[in-house]
């Protein structure tokens, strides 16, 4: 068991996280155009809260996954959107296709902002050491703006990604290099990529491009229930999202986590079995120092109860463990 995997466990760590893709848009138009075009409710977002959302197609596969923070930028409202590592501009793009004359500005600030992730059962202690302040318990993608030091200003966001409390802090890069020195000097551990790795899927926290492309119904994606607004009104995908809960009753498949009986990760591909039948997918596996050999991945709706026992078509023994844990 490493250091950082310890600490993010028992204590807190911290992990870079600035390549996620991240987007400003401003200008009065920004909500209306998001909340039009996405899964959730944008326009009814307060300030200093946020939501996670989906951008899909007519049928409802998820092209983008991202979060939503409705920030001052400039003494003006505007929002903040976050995707996957690389996704960014694609994001800017498809959105920038429904702008007609909205008076709205889109801009890629990814490379202008470098981001930490901080988590662990003490987060919010070693969050405050280095403040040298309280800091209020925010909701889940609830944000705020403090000042560590004299000069270091950061905007600290809530998210829970590795099964642990968590928060994003995202500002200029030459400030937050200081405050990973005040983290770490109040007992936080750097963390490495792939000890993040290791508790995102112990966690189950799909990231697009690695458990989900755009040919994947969105409702099936582990967190999805919490994007989808029903009352919001129309958006693109709309339509099969509905359907799914008032004609099935559920989604055919789910996201899930699960425990492998193998001293060994399972290849990310493997095939799921129920007796003879296909049960499922592994899209993400790990060796976890706590549990062993974990994956995540997509199980059909018959097998879904976690305890549920399963195969890889190698016969390796699997149970479902259950939903996402972020």
């Amino acid at each position: 068991m490493t250091d950082d995997y310890l600490a993010a466990t028992t204590g807190a760590a911290f992990f870079d996280r600035s390549a996620v893709g991240k987007l400003l848009l401003t200008g009065p138009d920004a909500p209306t155009v998001v909340h039009n075009v996405s899964t959730n409710d944008v326009k009814a977002l307060a300030l200093g809260a946020g939501c996670a959302t989906f951008f899909c197609d007519a049928r409802a596969k998820a092209l983008f996954a991202a979060t939503v923070s409705h920030i001052l930028h400039d003494g003006a409202h505007a929002l903040w959107l976050e995707t996957a590592p690389g996704k960014a501009l694609d994001l800017l793009k498809h959105l920038d296709r429904f702008v007609i004359s909205e008076a709205i500005e889109l801009a890629d600030v990814t490379a202008q902002f470098a981001q930490l992730h901080l988590a662990g059962p003490r987060a919010k202690d070693v969050l405050e050491g280095a403040l040298a302040d309280d800091f209020p318990d925010l909701p889940e993608f609830g944000h705020a703006e403090r000042t560590f030091g004299s000069a270091a200003t950061v905007s600290i966001r809530r998210r829970t990604l590795l099964g642990v409390p968590g928060y994003d802090l995202v500002g200029l890069p030459a400030r937050l290099d200081g405050v990973a020195r005040m983290l770490a000097a109040n007992g936080a551990k750097a963390g490495t990529a792939e000890t993040y790795e290791t508790l995102r899927v112990e966690a189950g926290t799909a990231v697009q491009g690695v458990d989900f492309d755009d040919t994947r119904f969105v409702m099936e994606v582990g967190g999805a229930a919490r994007a989808v607004s029903y009352a919001k009104g129309c958006f693109p995908g709309q339509e099969p999202i509905v359907m799914a809960r008032d004609r099935a009753g559920r989604v055919n498949r789910s996201f899930l986590r699960l425990q492998v009986d193998s001293p060994d990760a399972v290849p990310v591909g493997t095939v799921l079995k129920a007796g003879d039948d296909e049960a499922g997918v592994v899209t993400s596996a790990t060796i976890s120092p706590r549990t062993g050999s974990v994956a995540a991945g997509y199980v059909r709706w018959k097998h879904v109860e976690p305890g549920t026992k399963l195969t890889t078509a190698a016969g390796v023994p699997v149970t479902v463990l259950g939903p996402p844990a972020s």
